[in-house]
């Protein structure tokens, strides 16, 4: 391991514990109702992720925290609080300052920072051929230096020294943006560079899901501390009217009915069936064994919740080794001759999640969230459908329903701001504003993943470009590359490579020499 030197010799922000247990759980954000429920979806890793969450680190890892300001635009006496924030480095193969190596940053989210070090391996692939110090846990391979940013309120990342502190009201919640969390992670890379005398290093960030929308809001918004940002599968445009309310669902009900036709003419009848057998005398009981739940359902509107959640995670999530809508349709389709609706529809779920019972909870809303407190305040993604438009049952966006969610939840102060990502980030004409204003920014998508239908698909201009494929899902290029991966994507991975590789010589070729 090169030696990255004691970071407590120039600065005292930077504090290194004696020991560290790392955080082995990772779930998904808790689901409430149908659209704060989707909304907390914006998840990197799958369900085929659950040994990757309980990754131990490797050794050559080191866990720092960083004294991290509460409050960067204001100024009172308050806002000077600290919190400790968490960050992980691997030095061991980092080309070093005086090479101008560059670092490659995570920009944390919401989910476990172990879990996205195990699953993204691409990064490990860029570090390696760039000799990069890279901003992101538990990786290794050859020349590159490592580090993830954990975004503020998440893990251990929490300020008033506690979670039950932390959102116990909307005084201290307040502090808990996105717009806050890139201020965190431009003032730590500042002086994380000058305290490795890295200042002539240059920077790119990258994420998925939300992470990978917080990278491109994080060039936008700090072209001075990163030079460039890979972002996938970031629904940037998700926001306002800019992308239809039933998106989501239109490319979900899209996915399934590609599979199979007869697969998603199953589904799409299978609503009003639920809903005529538990009108029925003991209909809740029959469904409960028709669909062998662990416990005895208490509405037909929690069995098609959770059957919602299985078919929209099964396409979110569909990457190759995994083919989870396949999985479902076979099952469908292959019931034996006779097999009800509703007992084909049951096959299909126990191909995606397996015997011997399906655990359907009523999944309650959380004021412990910290999800559902971004959706409650500024990102507020209007999911929704129309009758007949997807392969769902209607369920429009109603701000107002929302809106009291939201309030029920964290109090009547609440209300959320449906406008205040666009005004902030921008997404409204965004061919012409990004054009203009901004450069070295890939938006990457599989176009199977149905939140690519609220990400950039087309090319800006010659450094603010698209790069998708047709049959990926969410994330995938940001995964571990194997011998197995299909052509398109391995052609995926090396069109970034080559943008990466451009900006850096562009970088260089600009820098003054000494």
């Amino acid at each position: 391991m090169r030696e990255m030197g004691n970071l407590t010799s120039k600065e005292e922000k930077h504090i290194q514990p004696e020991s560290y247990l790392p955080n082995s759980t990772c779930s998904r954000p808790s689901k409430a109702d149908r659209q704060h429920r989707r909304t907390a979806r914006l998840g990197m890793v799958s369900k085929s992720m659950k040994s990757a969450l309980n990754a131990e680190l490797s050794s050559d890892f080191v866990t720092y925290y960083y004294n991290q300001t509460l409050d960067h635009f204001n100024y009172r006496p308050e806002s000077y609080t600290n919190f400790q924030q968490r960050y992980l480095i691997n030095s061991a193969y980092w080309g070093g300052a005086n090479s101008s190596s560059p670092i490659f940053v995570y920009t944390g989210d919401e989910a476990s920072i172990t879990g996205v070090a195990a699953f993204a391996g691409f990064m490990v692939d860029l570090a390696s051929r760039f000799k990069g110090l890279l901003l992101i846990e538990s990786m290794d391979d050859d020349d590159r230096y490592y580090l993830i940013l954990q975004h503020r309120y998440y893990g251990d990342s929490v300020p008033f020294r506690s979670k039950d502190i932390a959102f116990n009201n909307t005084s201290t919640l307040g502090y808990f943006s996105s717009t806050q969390a890139l201020a965190d992670y431009a003032e730590l890379i500042t002086n994380l560079k000058k305290n490795l005398s890295a200042e002539n290093c240059p920077v790119i960030a990258i994420g998925g899901s939300y992470g990978g929308m917080l990278a491109s809001w994080f060039r936008l918004k700090y072209p001075h501390v990163v030079i460039g940002a890979l972002a996938s599968s970031a629904p940037i445009l998700y926001f306002d009217d800019i992308t239809p309310h039933n998106g989501y669902d239109s490319i979900v009900t899209k996915d399934f009915r590609e599979t199979s036709e007869t697969c998603y003419t199953t589904i799409k009848q299978s609503w009003s069936e639920i809903d005529e057998v538990a009108a029925q005398p003991n209909g809740l009981a029959n469904l409960s064994q028709i669909f062998r739940t662990c416990e005895p359902l208490n509405s037909s509107q929690q069995l098609k919740l959770y059957l919602e959640y299985t078919y929209e995670a099964s396409a979110q999530y569909d990457n190759p080794p995994a083919h989870y809508v396949s999985d479902i349709c076979n099952a469908i389709d292959g019931a034996p001759e006779g097999t009800s609706i509703l007992g084909r529809v049951a096959e299909g779920v126990n191909a995606s999640a397996g015997p011997p019972c399906h655990r359907i909870y009523d999944f309650q809303p959380s004021n412990m969230s910290g999800w559902l407190w971004q959706t409650c305040t500024e990102m507020v993604m209007p999911f929704g459908r129309g009758e007949n438009d997807t392969m769902f049952q209607a369920s429009p966006f109603d701000l107002n329903n929302y809106t009291k969610t939201c309030q029920d939840i964290f109090g009547a102060s609440v209300t959320p701001r449906p406008h205040w990502i666009t005004t902030e980030f921008g997404g409204h004409d965004i061919k012409s504003v990004l054009g203009n204003f901004a450069s070295n920014i890939i938006f990457s998508n599989g176009l199977r993943d149905p939140y690519s239908i609220g990400g950039v698909l087309q090319d800006i201009s010659e450094s603010v470009v698209a790069v998708y494929t047709l049959k990926g899902a969410h994330c995938l290029d940001l995964g571990t590359p194997m011998p197995s991966d299909p052509d398109w994507l391995v052609a995926q991975r090396d069109k970034e490579i080559k943008i990466v590789a451009l900006w850096l010589a562009e970088y260089n070729a600009k820098r003054p020499t000494s």
